[in-house]
């Protein structure tokens, strides 16, 4: 019989071939959609666009008529919606699927079927090495840092507002970044996949009214990106060298030495389980 002509019932459902496939390909999107807006303020958005559309659907379930009429309002402009809110990420969505259709492909199987994962593992020890010596560093000169970790910095909206390096992470060239007569000195450098993604970027700034009066810009910075994006953030003070650690909202002043490890070795582990969840489990 020709697979066009496939098909089985489980009871009463009759199911074709075409339908898995249905059902693969919509999953496929909704997936690359996730893995897209996961960790910015547009997922939450997103969130709630679908909440509103599911409360259409049940208010008209309901026969509620004037509510269902008020949200019908909504819901027969949600696709030019969700184009305006939505136009950088659409453009990035296709600027990544045609990039990585085969690549990104290609990538699950190799951490499927080889030892990638617990060389990556290994890998990044390492540069967290790196940037632990480096922040060492620059506490002990008390030279102003603020360094991010994202879980993929190509869709954080921050990350191109300084310089592209796409580097190898190591302790000479944080320090050098970072250096008071460098260009980059005053903003963030983004670290992303085990790469020195960007530097000098502007991130948003905290309106949190419980800091303290003498955190300064580069803490309410470092305290800002966390409140809206899934990253972890570093801080080097450049009045005092006291490090401080900033994660979902909140802040850790006085981070000791011997703690950066730790959490430095947390904050990459957190932001690689991020890239990897949605590959293990599938859309």
């Amino acid at each position: 019989m020709p697979v066009f002509f496939f098909d089985f019932s489980i009871g009463f459902l009759e199911i074709r071939l075409w339908d898995i496939l249905d059902i693969a390909i919509v999953g496929f999107i909704i997936f690359q959609v996730y893995k897209l807006l996961r960790g910015t303020v547009a997922f939450n958005i997103f969130i709630g666009i679908i909440s509103l559309f599911v409360l259409w659907w049940l208010v008209q379930a309901l026969e509620m008529d004037l509510l269902s009429s008020i949200l019908n309002q909504f819901a027969s402009l949600g696709v030019i919606i969700l184009i305006i809110i939505f136009q950088p990420e659409i453009r990035r969505f296709f600027a990544i699927f045609g990039r990585t259709t085969v690549k990104g492909r290609l990538d699950v199987f190799r951490r499927i079927f080889s030892r990638q994962g617990q060389q990556g593992s290994v890998e990044s020890e390492k540069y967290v090495r790196a940037v632990s010596t480096a922040m060492r560093r620059l506490s002990r000169t008390k030279t102003g840092a603020l360094l991010v970790i994202a879980p993929n910095a190509e869709t954080m909206e921050f990350s191109r507002s300084g310089v592209t390096l796409n580097a190898v992470i190591s302790t000479p060239l944080l320090v050098s970044i970072f250096n008071h007569h460098g260009p980059l000195h005053d903003g963030a450098v983004v670290l992303s996949a085990n790469r020195v993604h960007a530097a000098g970027c502007i991130l948003p700034v905290s309106n949190n009214p419980t800091l303290p009066g003498t955190a300064g810009l580069r803490h309410r910075a470092g305290l800002g990106v966390t409140e809206g994006t899934n990253v972890a953030t570093f801080i080097v003070s450049e009045e005092t060298g006291k490090m401080a650690y900033a994660r979902e909202g909140k802040i850790r002043f006085n981070v000791k030495a011997n703690e950066i490890d730790t959490l430095l070795s947390q904050a990459f582990r957190e932001a690689q389980r991020s890239i990897a969840e949605p590959s293990k489990g599938g859309p």
